[in-house]
C-alpha cells in the first residue's frame, strides 16, 4: 500500500493556498468600471508617443477658432453712403458683400457642424473601445482560471480514455499500470464539479468570456445582434449547451466509478466475471467517449470563436490532452518507482510509455500542420482569421508551442535508450505538460482577452491552485487500494513483461 508522505501533501496545500490568494489578487486587480480602462489607455497612449492627442487638441481649437472668426464676421453690416451719383454701385456693392458674408457663415457653419461631429463620432469610438477593453481586462481572470480547470479536467480524460483502450485491447504490459491510471483519474469528480460550475457562472453573466452567451446577440432590433451567432443559436444556446456538459461530465464519472469498482472487485473474486463486465463497460464508454469529446470541444473551446469552425477540431483537442494523460502517467509511474513502489514496473513498462508519448506527440504535430495548413492555403478571409489572430497577436506562444510539443520530444524520445531512462523522461514530460497547457491557451485566449494577453499572476496562479488540488486528489487515492490489480488475468503476464 502505498503511504501519501506527509511532506508531499504539505507541499500541494502549499499550492493550493497560494494558488487561491493568487487567483483572488487577479479578480480583485482587475479593472471595475471604464474609468480605471481610460486611465489604463491614456497610460499607455503616453508609454507610445503621447503626441497624438496633444495634435488633436490644437486642431480641434484651430477649428474653434476659425468658426469664431467667421461668426463675427457675419454680426458685420457695410455702411451705404447716400449719393444721387452712386447709390446703385453701392447698392451692388452692399449686394455682392452680403452674398459673400452669407456664403462665409455658411461654409464656418459647415465647418463647425461638421467639427461636431467627428468629436461625436471620435469620442462613441473612444468609449466603445474602453468598453470592450474592460470587457477584456475583465475576462482575464476568468479565463485564466478557466484554462487551467479545462486543462487538468481533460488530462485526467486523457488518462481515463487511455485505461480504457487498454481494458479493450486486452493489453498485457499495462495491468501493473492500472492502479495508476485509476488514482489519477480520481481527480475526474472535483474537476468535474469546479468545471461544471464555472459553466454555470458563464452562462449566469459573470463574465464574457463566452461571446454567444452575450446580451441580446440573437436578437434582430438589439445592436449587440449577431447574424451568425443568431444563424447558430439552435445549438450554440445556454440551456442546451448546460445539459449537454451535465450529460458528458456525469457518463464520464459513472464509468469512471464502475470501472474502479469492478476492477476492485476482481482483486477478491474466484473467476473473471467483474474483468469482463469491464471489458463491456469499456468498449460502450469509449464510443460514448469519442462522440462526447469532439462534441464537448465544439462546446467548451470552439465556441470562444463562434465565427470559425474546423472539422478537424475535435481530433487535435483529443491529441491534446491524451498526450497530455500519457505524459503524467509516466511521470506519476516514476515517481512511485523513486519511493520503492511498484516493484513490478520496469524499463519496458517505461518504455512503452515513452513510445506513446513520442507517437502521440508526433500524432498531434500532423494534425496541427493539417488544420493550419489547409486553413491558410484556402485563404478563405472567415477562417484564415483564426490563424491571422494567432500569429500576429500570439506569435511566441503558437510557434513555441509547436517547439514544447513536437521538436523538443522529437529530438528526446526518438532514441531507443532515452526512453529507459527517468530522468530523461521527467524533462520531456514536464516539457510537453507545460507545451500542451500552452496549447489550450492559444485555443482559448484570443477569443476571450484578445491582445491583452500575458502569462502573469492570473495564470501562474491557477495552475498552482489546479496543480496543488490534483496532486492531493490523486495520491490521497492512490493511498487507498493495492497498487497492484493482481487478479487481472493478464497481471502475470505485465509483471514478466521485457524486452
Amino acid at each position: 500500500m502505498y503511504t501519501f508522505s506527509s511532506k508531499l501533501k504539505t507541499f500541494s496545500i502549499i499550492l493550493m493556498a497560494v494558488g487561491i490568494l493568487g487567483i483572488g489578487y487577479g479578480f480583485l486587480n482587475a479593472p471595475k468600471n471604464i474609468e480605471e480602462v481610460e486611465t489604463l489607455l491614456k497610460k499607455e497612449a503616453s508609454e507610445h508617443g503621447g503626441g497624438h492627442h496633444e495634435a488633436a487638441q490644437a486642431h480641434h481649437e484651430e477649428k474653434t477658432q476659425e468658426a469664431t472668426h467667421h461668426a463675427e464676421a457675419e454680426e458685420t453690416h457695410p455702411q451705404v453712403v447716400v449719393n444721387k451719383d452712386s447709390i446703385v454701385a453701392n447698392a451692388d456693392t452692399v449686394h455682392e458683400e452680403k452674398t459673400e458674408v452669407v456664403h462665409e457663415t455658411a461654409v464656418a457653419n459647415h465647418e463647425v457642424k461638421a467639427d461636431k461631429h467627428e468629436e461625436v463620432s471620435h469620442e462613441q469610438d473612444h468609449k466603445a473601445h474602453a468598453e470592450h477593453v474592460l470587457h477584456q481586462l475583465q475576462n482575464k481572470p476568468w479565463s485564466a482560471l478557466y484554462v487551467a480547470c479545462i486543462f487538468f479536467l481533460l488530462l485526467t480524460m486523457g488518462v481515463l480514455a487511455f485505461y480504457a483502450i487498454q481494458q479493450v485491447a486486452q493489453a498485457g504490459w499495462s495491468p501493473v499500470l492500472f492502479r495508476v491510471m485509476q488514482g489519477i483519474t480520481a481527480y475526474l469528480p472535483a474537476g468535474s464539479i469546479i468545471f461544471f460550475i464555472i459553466l454555470v457562472l458563464c452562462g449566469l453573466h459573470f463574465n464574457h468570456i463566452f461571446v454567444w452567451l452575450g446580451e441580446a446577440v440573437t436578437d434582430p432590433k438589439s445592436p449587440n445582434y449577431d447574424a451568425i451567432i443568431a444563424g447558430k443559436s439552435g445549438y450554440l444556446n445556454f440551456p442546451f449547451w448546460i445539459i449537454r456538459a451535465f450529460i458528458f461530465l456525469l457518463g464520464w464519472n459513472l464509468y469512471r466509478i464502475y470501472s474502479r469498482k469492478n476492477c476492485l472487485a476482481q482483486d477478491e473474486a474466484n473467476d473473471d466475471l467483474y474483468y469482463k463486465k469491464n471489458f463491456k463497460l469499456s468498449a460502450g464508454f469509449l464510443v460514448f467517449f469519442i462522440v462526447s469529446e469532439s462534441i464537448m470541444s465544439w462546446d467548451w473551446i470552439m465556441s470562444f470563436d463562434p465565427h470559425w469552425f474546423s472539422t478537424l477540431f475535435g481530433w487535435y483537442v483529443f491529441a491534446s490532452f491524451f498526450v497530455s494523460g500519457i505524459t503524467t502517467i509516466a511521470l506519476v509511474t516514476v515517481y512511485l518507482k523513486s519511493k520503492g513502489y511498484l516493484e513490478y514496473v520496469n524499463t519496458s513498462h517505461i518504455h512503452d510509455l515513452a513510445k506513446f508519448m513520442f507517437g502521440i506527440s508526433v500524432f498531434w504535430t500532423y494534425l496541427w500542420f493539417s488544420q493550419f495548413m489547409l486553413i491558410w492555403y484556402a485563404n478563405i478571409p472567415e477562417e484564415v482569421t483564426y490563424f491571422v489572430t494567432r500569429i500576429q497577436l500570439y506569435n511566441l506562444p503558437f510557434f513555441g508551442a509547436v517547439v514544447m510539443n513536437f521538436v523538443f520530444p522529437l529530438l528526446i524520445l526518438i532514441n531507443t535508450d532515452f526512453k529507459r531512462l527517468n530522468w530523461v523522461i521527467v524533462m520531456a514530460g514536464i516539457v510537453i505538460l507545460l507545451g500542451h497547457y500552452v496549447d489550450f491557451f492559444n485555443m482559448i485566449m484570443p477569443g476571450t482577452v484578445g491582445d491583452r494577453w500575458f502569462i502573469g499572476v492570473s495564470e501562474i496562479a491557477s495552475i498552482l491552485f489546479f496543480l496543488g488540488l490534483f496532486i492531493f486528489v490523486v495520491f490521497t487515492a492512490l493511498s487507498k487500494s493495492p497498487l497492484l490489480a493482481k487478479r487481472n488475468p493478464f497481471i502475470e503476464e505485465s509483471k514478466h513483461f521485457h524486452y
